[in-house]
């Protein structure tokens, strides 16, 4: 999927558990994981918006779009 999901940096950076975050959002730990680990098929926007205000930072911290091929990618790049 070109969606990548960067919820462990966050999580790091803000030295935060998974439970406590699944927690303070107020969704499972199984469906948080889902998530973090680029499972998810979609998100609401009402949990990014409480994963963000959780995480003190904007929803382009936690998604990030990514080529699905190298041919994509050199284009995209402008090569």
């Amino acid at each position: 999927m070109p969606i990548s999901v960067d919820i462990d940096v966050m999580l790091a950076r803000r030295k935060m558990s998974v439970g406590e975050l699944a927690e303070r959002v107020g969704i499972t730990p199984a469906n948080l994981a889902v998530l973090k680990n680029g499972r998810a098929k979609a998100v609401r926007f009402a949990t990014l918006a409480a994963l963000c205000e959780v995480l003190a930072c904007q929803p382009g911290d936690l998604l990030r779009w990514e080529p699905e091929t190298a041919d994509l990618a050199e284009a995209v790049e402008g090569r």
